[in-house]
């Protein structure tokens, strides 16, 4: 149930950044397609996040101490390219139109989520 929730946390948040930041598009023939669309993005974008990411720090952990951490928004942005990538692969209709546009939308997807996380609290065990 907890993973539900956050496909749809992080469905709600990336149909919000598409909103928000120009430059990130759903497309979609119809409600229901683009539906289908975010959510499956969704699932994409938190696969990406689940295995990339702790790898990522691991890796990069010089890095992130360098940069006092400000090398996670280039890494969330280069994540979040990589699920557009992705996305194109599958046939869907999830555009990013370069690196800046997923820097900003990274930010707000991670601010949204964080907000509805808050909201919305996950299932204890």
């Amino acid at each position: 149930m907890g993973m539900l929730i956050r496909v749809a946390i992080n469905a709600i948040a990336l149909w919000i950044t598409a909103l928000v930041v120009p430059g990130i598009d759903i497309g979609g023939s119809d409600a229901g397609r683009t539906v289908l669309t975010v959510v499956v993005v969704a699932v994409i974008f938190g696969v990406v996040n689940a295995v990339l990411k702790p790898i990522i720090k691991v890796v990069g952990c010089v890095f992130y101490i360098l940069t006092l951490g400000l090398i996670a928004l280039v890494v969330n942005a280069l994540l979040f390219l990589l699920t557009d990538w992705i996305g194109h692969q599958f046939d869907l209709p999830f555009f990013i139109d370069g690196f800046w546009p997923a820097f900003w939308g990274a930010i707000v997807m991670a601010v949204v989520s964080w907000v509805l996380s808050l909201i919305v609290p996950e299932p204890r065990d």
